[in-house]
C-alpha cells in the first residue's frame, strides 16, 4: 500500500483501511454509493504526483484510497472533431501519443507526464509549460463522466463546441481537486499538430529584459509562440552541479535565462520565425546572447535544463517552494520587492525564482543556505511563506497558479480566498457531498 500513501515531496504520509482500484466507471459509482452509505471518506487518486497532498489519505487509517490508475481506456477519438474521450486512468504522455496517432496535437505538457494522469490533470487544473498558446487544462475539455458521492454518474461528455443548456455543470468539475466528484472520463480537445519546432536559449541581464524579450517574441511569432520559460543563473547552476550530462548552452555567463518555443505548421517555418527573430531581438538588445537548437536532441536538452530545476534544488538540499501568478507586466518587480524582502529576514537563503513568465507563473522557490541544516531550514516555511504569498496580495496575485490548494494550501485560502467566494464554495460542496466523503480535509 505504500506507493499510494504518501506524495512525491514526502510532505504527507497517511495511513489507510484500503486502496480500491475499479476498473470502470461503473464500479467507481458502485464504490462511492456503499462509501456514502456507510459514511467512509473516499480519497481520489490518479497518478499521485500532485505537490500539495491532495490525493493523500489523513493518519486515521479509516479512509480508502480510490486509484483511478486501471480506468484506462480510449473511449473515442474523432480527428474530424478534433475530440477525444479518454478515462481519467490515461496518462498525459499517452494522451499526447493518442493525438498524434491521428496527426493531431495535445498540447497539455508537465514534467510528470510519463506517470500524471488525465483525471487528476483537470481535477488539480494542471497548467504546464504551454498555457501560453493553449491555456490550461481546463480550457481543454469539452465534457466530463463525474461519478457523484451518492453513487450517481453525471456524464457531459461530447463534442459540442457550443451548448448553453444551462449551468456549465464540466466546468465545475475541473480544479475542484475531486472534493464535488471523481471524474472517470473527459472529451479533450484536439489541435492541428506543429510540422515544426524551434527552441532557442537566451541570455539576459534582468527579469526586466524578459519581459521585453517576451513582447518582443509575441509580436514577432504571433500564434505560434508556444513556451516562453525564464531561469536565474543561481538555478542553472544547481541543474548543471547535480544533473548528469547538463551542459552551459552559452559560452558566456548571464545573470538570466530565457527557454523560448515557436512552433510552425509548415515545414521549416518554426526555424525560419525563431532565426530571424533572435537576430532582430539581439540588434534590438532584447537579449546578450542566444542559441537555437540544430536537432531534436539539442531541442530536448535545452528543455531538459527548464526540467529538471527541481529535481537539481531537491539534491541541493532544503526547499521551501511557492506556486504563484501575479500579473505578467509586474513579475520583474515581484522578484525585485520578493529578493529584497526575504534578504532581510534570512539573508543566506538564496532564491531561485523560475517558470512560466508568459502567462505570470512563478516558482518562486527558495533554496537552503549553503552548509545549512535541511530541518531548521524548513522549519521556517510557514515565515517565509507569509513573506512570498503577503507581497502575492500586495500585486493582486494568486497564491496557487497550477499545484492547487490540497492540505498544503488549505488553510492558507481561508485567509485569501473572497468571503463570497468561499461561501460560495462551501455550498457547492454542501450540496453534492453533504455527508463530507469526498477528500474531505482537502480544499475546503
Amino acid at each position: 500500500m505504500d506507493m499510494y500513501l504518501s506524495e512525491p515531496r514526502d510532505l504527507y504520509r497517511g495511513r489507510a483501511a484500503a486502496i480500491i482500484k475499479p476498473a470502470n466507471a461503473a464500479e467507481v459509482a458502485n464504490v462511492l454509493a456503499l462509501c456514502h452509505a456507510q459514511g467512509v471518506a473516499v480519497v481520489p487518486q490518479g497518478g499521485n504526483t500532485g505537490l500539495v497532498g491532495g490525493q493523500t489519505p489523513d493518519e486515521s487509517e479509516r479512509q480508502i484510497v480510490l486509484s483511478l490508475q486501471m480506468l484506462d481506456r480510449v473511449r473515442e477519438v474523432d480527428p474530424d472533431s478534433n475530440a477525444m474521450t479518454l478515462e481519467a486512468g490515461v496518462t498525459l504522455a499517452r494522451a499526447q501519443d493518442i493525438a498524434e496517432s491521428v496527426d493531431r496535437y495535445f498540447p497539455l505538457s508537465l514534467a510528470s507526464e510519463g506517470s500524471c494522469s488525465i483525471g487528476g490533470n483537470l481535477a488539480t487544473n494542471a497548467g504546464g509549460v504551454h498555457v501560453l498558446a493553449y491555456g490550461a487544462a481546463r480550457d481543454l475539455v469539452l465534457g466530463l463522466e463525474v461519478a457523484l458521492a451518492d453513487g450517481r454518474l453525471l456524464s457531459t461528455l461530447g463534442k459540442l463546441r457550443k451548448d448553453n443548456t444551462g449551468y456549465n455543470l464540466t466546468q465545475l468539475f475541473v480544479g475542484s481537486e475531486g472534493t464535488l466528484g471523481v471524474i472517470t472520463a473527459a472529451t479533450l480537445k484536439l489541435f492541428p499538430r506543429p510540422r515544426s519546432r524551434a527552441v532557442a536559449f537566451l541570455g539576459l541581464d534582468d527579469p526586466a529584459q524578459a519581459l521585453a524579450l517576451l513582447n518582443f517574441v509575441k509580436e514577432h511569432a504571433g500564434p505560434g509562440l508556444q513556451a516562453f520559460e525564464i531561469l536565474p543563473r543561481l538555478g542553472l547552476e544547481l541543474v548543471l552541479r547535480h544533473i548528469p550530462g547538463a551542459r552551459d548552452p552559452l559560452g558566456a555567463i548571464h545573470p538570466w535565462y530565457a527557454l523560448v518555443e515557436i512552433a510552425g505548421f509548415s515545414d521549416g517555418e518554426a526555424e525560419r520565425v525563431a532565426s530571424a527573430t533572435l537576430a532582430q531581438a539581439l540588434d534590438a538588445g532584447k537579449a546578450r546572447d542566444a542559441t537555437l537548437a540544430h536537432s531534436l536532441n539539442q531541442a530536448a536538452a535545452l528543455w531538459r535544463l527548464r526540467e529538471s530545476m527541481s529535481e537539481a534544488q531537491k539534491r541541493e538540499g532544503g526547499s521551501i517552494k511557492h506556486d504563484i501568478s501575479v500579473p505578467i507586466d509586474r513579475i520583474p518587480e515581484f522578484i525585485d520587492e520578493a529578493g529584497r524582502r526575504l534578504a532581510a529576514r534570512f539573508p543566506q537563503a538564496r532564491p531561485v525564482p523560475f517558470g512560466h513568465m508568459g502567462d505570470g507563473n512563478l516558482h518562486y522557490n527558495v533554496s537552503q543556505p549553503v552548509g545549512a541544516d535541511k530541518t531548521a531550514f524548513l522549519a521556517q516555511w510557514d515565515e517565509m511563506n507569509a513573506i512570498v504569498h503577503g507581497l502575492v496580495a500586495e500585486f493582486d496575485g494568486s497564491i496557487s497558479a497550477e499545484h492547487g490548494i490540497g492540505r498544503l494550501k488549505r488553510d492558507l485560502l481561508a485567509r485569501v480566498k473572497n468571503p463570497v467566494a468561499l461561501d460560495v464554495m462551501r455550498a457547492l460542496k454542501q450540496a453534492l457531498d453533504p455527508k463530507g466523503v469526498l477528500n474531505p480535509g482537502k480544499l475546503l
